[in-house]
């Protein structure tokens, strides 16, 4: 019975923590000013880790499933997080998206007009572009919040506005790699208060928002629950 009851109060803190998780998605989609964002983040990875110290009990039983295999090798402790947040990348949440090859609805060009590109957000769901220009080179970022400032609330056509006049420059262009850790991305976001970065190898490989960022996160925790949940039923 109080082993049971150890594994509840665990069990609940964790899903607790998952439940406050989840809710930073709604908040950052209407606002990226968060402080101690990535602090959260972090905590909510160590919450395993804790909680298994803090319950000697469930830390007992841990160390009592180490077997020996037939061959006399003995086994590691429960895989708590195969790939825990220090080793989740900008690539990981691309493939989460389906979005590991790019379509060409990831950019527009520095001579489509404003309507073509926020339709092109619309179909296909997306709130940013990464705009293009001579040579195909990188000239920028079209984004919802670009369309608003300085379309609609300017009064302006959206038919007669080239996307170069209202982009963001390149020279002003934040991105990331896919080898970049999913925390680190989160900050720079949250640092330079912006929400989506495109992801760029030496030419586009995505984009990623702050909401795909925070999703990656609590999915990644649940998954660690979930786990651990399957190792203590054994």
């Amino acid at each position: 019975m109080l082993f049971m009851g150890c594994i509840h109060l665990v069990t609940s803190q964790l899903q607790d923590r998952l439940i406050v998780s989840s809710s930073l998605i709604f908040l950052i989609a209407n606002s990226v000013e968060m402080q101690g964002l990535v602090q959260g983040v972090r905590s909510c990875q160590e919450t395993l880790r804790v909680a298994i110290l803090r319950h000697p009990h469930l830390r007992d039983i841990i160390e009592r499933r180490k077997i020996v295999s037939h061959s006399g090798c003995v086994t590691s402790s429960p895989p708590v997080g195969e790939k825990g947040l220090e080793n989740l990348t900008v690539a990981d949440v691309l493939v989460t998206k389906g979005e590991e090859k790019v379509g060409s609805w990831l950019w527009c060009r520095t001579t489509d007009t404003v309507y073509d590109a926020v339709k092109n957000m619309a179909q296909n769901n997306i709130g940013s572009l990464v705009v293009l220009g001579e040579r195909e080179l990188i000239a920028g970022i079209i984004t919802e919040r670009d369309y608003l400032r300085k379309i609609i609330a300017q009064g302006r056509s959206s038919k007669y506005t080239r996307v170069g006049e209202i982009m963001t420059d390149e020279n002003k262009l934040i991105t990331v790699a896919s080898d970049t850790n999913i925390l680190q991305a989160m900050k720079l976001m949250t640092d330079n208060h912006i929400r989506h970065v495109p992801v760029i190898d030496g030419k586009i490989a995505g984009m990623v928002s702050m909401v795909d960022v925070v999703r990656a996160v609590v999915e990644q925790q649940g998954r660690e629950l979930k786990r651990l949940n399957e190792f203590i039923k054994g």
